[in-house]
This record gives structure tokens, C-alpha cells and sequence, in this order.
């Protein structure tokens, strides 16, 4: 029998609490509460301690900040502002940013040395009727900190205009650290071509629920997303189509190198990838070289997969792919280039393996780890390096067993299983966008599931992470991306960030149901499952 958790009861109950009501069914609709209870955001906080009286947002409170003695003063004040701009539109208030650390009240954001047990990410938030201090060991907790902050005002502060208040957080503190290190969104800009503005887009979204990696699927069949300057053809022919035949697209350098700052700014690192050494179509039809009997094929503008491969014998191949990895590492700040490797199906075994075994001491030389998709454990995977995986529940045992094993011989697993986290995967038979090869992917299904338990015979401490990726066949606009992310992509930042001991799907289900005025006032238009009971 599954056990029941207080953490999570105690948070659906109050959420019940607040909004009048004795009983909540899935088509029952929640009224969102102008206090709400603390601890009721996504994804769930490690420990809360309700108590108190709440703060109350006014004309003359002040957003504080105190870099400490770490020299993180800078990045306290952009966080600051980063708050301020949050909600000034909404309240209207003047939010003033100062350097001060003196305990006037209004809101203090704070770096303390002291407070190492909160790692890279955690944080502390204290809530009470003089005031909320938000404390951190690095920046990036102050900025996670922020999130709940943010998630704990009414939804309306979401919006861009001026609302009526009240602007309270609830009493109390909440003390927060991340379960996974790897908390990652991947957005196919391959299949459909999206602008730097679109992906900025999606990044702001992305930072509301803690996510930390953003992983950019640069290349594929139908596409090639990224200036190489030694192989210019790549992006002005090779990123000149999409799926359908649109006119695709490319970034400048200077366009990633924006993206990166960007994301850099939400905390999040960026992850390219380019694929290899299948899904290579766009780059074999760039430079005839590149094949094993020197014809370029046409570009390709269709949705099928594992009909392409770099000719693996041929030294001009490693030459490309020094290039290329070289390159994209100058522009990558982040620890990790992907390599790919999935669907490799016109690579014979033994070649996918010479292949990686040429390829990953290229990302090593350029200062980088490996990540590849999980066939990549049929090779030999470098030290250090990671592995996605992407099966399903239905996968083989053999496979399963692979990723395992590789796991236990030290290879980190992000875990992206195609039938929970694939953000393309159709909600119901009636979706009209997305694909259905690995299922239809309700809420419960994406939510409801354990990273630590996944793959039999893995050990957590192989666990990285998860990550949520979003492949682009039938995705081509920004409205096309809120239907499907969200809101499943809330719930696959939850199983990377809150411990295991908060998860609890009908207690998760009431607290999404509070999202959906807040994904509203952010002008997502989301799915509205009917397996939550979404908030008026």
C-alpha cells in the first residue's frame, strides 16, 4: 500500500481550507485565496513552518539587499531588481531597490556565509508582519527563493497592468533545497526554427518552477540552428527549411551568445546539443564531404528518423566535429555539450562505437562533459559523463538493464522518460498537437512517478536529474509550446526539485490547480485537464 505523508495532506487540506470548501472533485473549482497558505507553490518546499501574522506589500515597502561578505553583491542587487520588476507592473508601488542589510522590514534578500548547509540552490524564507528575508549561500538560492516568494502573492501579480491588492505572503518560514542537481527543459528548435525572443519566452517560464538547465536541440535532419564559422553552409543551407518546408532559421553567434546571458540571468544553464552521428540529414546535405560516397542528399523536411549518418571511416568526419564542439564550446560558459546518439539506425554497431569513442575526447579536450542520449551506454561512455535516458515502461529489460549498469559503473542518469517527461506526447487521442508513439501523457501519468525507482537495479545516487524535453514536429509557435509544457512541465520540475517525501498526486493536483490562475495572468494558455480541479 502506498503511504500516505503528512507534508503533502497537511498542504491540500489547507488548500481546502482556503477556499471554502469540504470536498474538491475534478471538476470542482477551487477559489485562490488572497493569503495562500504557505507552502502551497510548485514544486513543494522541503520544510515549512506555517505561523504568524502575514506580510503585507505596500506603497512604501523596499526590496533590500546584502551581498554578504562573498562579493555577491551584484548579482543581489540584479536578483532584486529582477523581484522588483516582477511586481511593480501589478502592485504599482514604487519598489525601490537599496543596499542595505539593517532589519527596516519591507523585503530583504541576502547572501550569508554561514548558511552553507543550503548548497548552490537552497534558501531560506522568513514571512512574518514586519517583514520577509530570504536568505541564501549563492545567488542562485536567492533567485530560487524568489520563485516562492513570487508563487506565494495572489496570481494577479502576475499580470502586467495594475491590480487591485491585497499583496500578502503568508506567516512562517520555509527552509528549501533542490533533490536533484539536473533540473532540465529541452526545447527542439530543429524540427521548427524558434526566435531568440520565442526561447527567451520560454526561459521566464521555465524560472518559475526552479528549473536549471536549458537544454537547446541545435541540430537534426531537418535542420542545422548554429553559426559554425568553419563550416558556414551548415546554418545559411543547412538551418534554410523545417518540418513542413517553412523557411527555418538560424542563430548569429551573437544570437546564442544572447541566450546564454539570458538564461544566465535566470539561473539557468545552457546545454547545446548537436546530434550525432544520426539525425545528421542537415549537415550531410551542407557538404557532399561529409558523406561516404561524397553526394549530398536533398534537405529534408519530413518527420521521420534513423535514416542519416556521418560517414564514421572518413577522417574529414572528425575534423567536422572538432570544429563544430570546438566552436560551440567557446560560446558555452556550462559544464556540458550534448553529443546526441540516439536513433542511429544507419550507424552499424561497431561504427556508433569507434564513433564515440573518437567523439567524446573531443568534448573532454574542449573543458566539456559528456551528455548523450542513452543509447550512448551501448558504447563506452567517458568518465564523468551523463546519460538521458528516454525509454519507456514498455522498454525491454535488456535496455533498462543497460542504463543500469552504466549507472552503476559511474555514468550519471538525467531521466527523461518518453511516456512521463516527453512534453510532445498528446494528452488524450483528442490533442490536436504532439505525437502519440510513446502513449498519451495525462497529468497524473507525467507526474506520478519516482525518479529514484524508475529503472530497476539504478541506484539514486546515479540519478542527475530529470529533464522534460519538448520536440517540435507538430510545435511551430509559442502558443503551441504553453499547450503542451504546461502544465505537465510543472510537475516534472517538482520530481527534480522537492523531496521524495512530498510527493503525493492528489495533493500535487490541488496545488497545480492554484497555477492555472497564475499561467493565465502570465498569458500561457494551458491544457486544462480535467483531472485537476483548476482554480477559478
Amino acid at each position: 500500500m502506498r503511504q500516505r505523508r503528512t507534508f503533502p495532506r497537511l498542504l491540500g487540506s489547507l488548500l481546502l481550507l482556503a477556499a471554502g470548501l469540504s470536498t474538491v472533485g475534478a471538476g470542482a473549482a477551487p477559489t485562490p485565496d488572497p493569503v495562500r497558505p504557505l507552502g502551497a507553490i510548485v514544486p513543494a518546499p522541503a520544510s515549512v513552518t506555517p505561523g504568524g501574522d502575514p506580510y503585507t506589500l505596500t506603497r512604501t515597502t523596499v526590496v533590500r539587499v546584502d551581498g554578504g561578505d562573498s562579493g555577491g553583491g551584484r548579482e543581489t542587487r540584479a536578483i532584486g531588481r529582477y523581484l522588483a520588476g516582477l511586481l511593480r507592473p501589478s502592485t504599482g508601488y514604487p519598489l525601490p531597490v537599496v543596499d542595505d542589510d539593517a532589519p527596516r522590514g519591507g523585503i530583504l534578500l541576502r547572501l550569508a556565509p554561514s548558511a552553507s548547509d543550503l548548497g548552490e540552490e537552497g534558501y531560506e524564507l522568513r514571512s512574518g508582519r514586519a517583514g520577509v528575508t530570504l536568505t541564501a549561500y549563492r545567488p542562485a538560492g536567492l533567485f530560487r527563493g524568489v520563485q516562492t516568494l513570487r508563487q506565494q502573492l495572489p496570481a494577479a501579480v502576475e499580470k502586467r497592468t495594475v491590480q487591485t491588492g491585497p499583496w500578502k505572503i503568508a506567516g512562517g518560514t520555509v527552509t528549501d533545497t533542490p533533490r536533484y542537481a539536473y533540473r532540465g527543459a529541452m526545447l527542439d528548435v530543429s524540427r521548427h526554427f524558434f526566435t531568440v525572443d520565442q526561447v527567451k519566452r520560454y526561459i521566464d517560464q521555465l524560472a518559475l518552477y526552479k528549473i536549471n538547465k536549458l537544454h537547446l536541440h541545435l541540430s537534426d535532419d531537418q535542420g542545422w540552428r548554429i553559426a559554425i564559422d568553419s563550416w558556414p553552409r551548415l546554418a545559411t543551407y543547412g538551418g534554410s527549411t523545417q518540418v513542413g518546408g517553412g523557411p527555418g532559421g538560424y542563430y548569429t553567434k551573437d544570437d546564442y551568445r544572447e541566450i546564454v546571458r539570458y538564461a544566465a540571468s535566470r539561473y539557468q544553464d545552457v546545454v547545446p546539443e548537436i546530434d550525432l552521428p544520426g539525425h545528421t540529414n542537415a549537415a550531410l546535405a551542407s557538404y557532399a564531404d561529409l558523406n561516404c560516397d561524397g553526394v549530398a542528399p536533398p534537405l529534408y523536411t519530413g518527420t521521420s528518423v534513423g535514416f542519416s549518418s556521418l560517414c564514421v571511416p572518413k577522417e574529414i568526419t572528425y575534423d567536422f566535429v572538432d570544429d563544430v564542439l570546438g566552436e560551440l564550446a567557446a560560446l558555452t560558459p556550462g559544464r556540458y555539450l550534448h553529443i546526441g546518439g540516439d536513433e542511429a539506425h544507419s550507424t552499424s554497431h561497431a561504427d556508433y562505437v569507434a564513433f564515440m569513442d573518437r567523439v567524446q575526447p573531443l568534448v573532454v579536450k574542449y573543458g566539456k562533459t559528456v551528455i548523450g542520449w542513452h543509447q550512448l551506454t551501448g558504447a563506452r561512455p567517458a568518465e564523468g559523463a551523463l546519460a538521458q535516458y528516454w525509454g519507456l515502461d514498455r522498454s525491454s529489460a535488456a535496455e533498462k538493464a543497460q542504463v543500469a549498469a552504466a549507472g552503476r559503473a559511474g555514468t550519471g542518469i538525467i531521466l527523461s522518460p518518453a511516456d512521463r517527461a516527453y512534453l510532445d506526447m498528446k494528452y488524450t487521442k483528442e490533442t490536436k498537437l504532439g505525437l502519440s508513439w510513446a502513449g498519451y501523457v495525462e497529468i497524473q501519468r507525467s507526474y506520478d512517478w519516482n525518479p529514484a525507482t524508475l529503472l530497476p537495479g539504478l541506484p539514486e545516487s546515479a540519478v542527475a536529474g530529470v529533464e522534460a524535453p519538448l520536440w517540435t514536429e507538430t510545435i511551430s509557435e509559442s502558443t503551441h509550446i504553453d499547450q503542451m509544457a504546461f502544465p505537465r512541465l510543472p510537475g516534472i520540475a517538482e520530481l527534480g526539485w522537492s523531496p521524495a517525501s512530498t510527493h503525493d498526486w492528489e495533493a500535487y493536483r490541488l496545488r497545480l490547480a492554484q497555477q492555472g490562475p497564475r499561467l493565465t495572468a502570465m498569458g500561457i494558455d494551458y491544457y486544462r485537464s480535467p483531472q485537476v480541479p483548476w482554480a477559478a
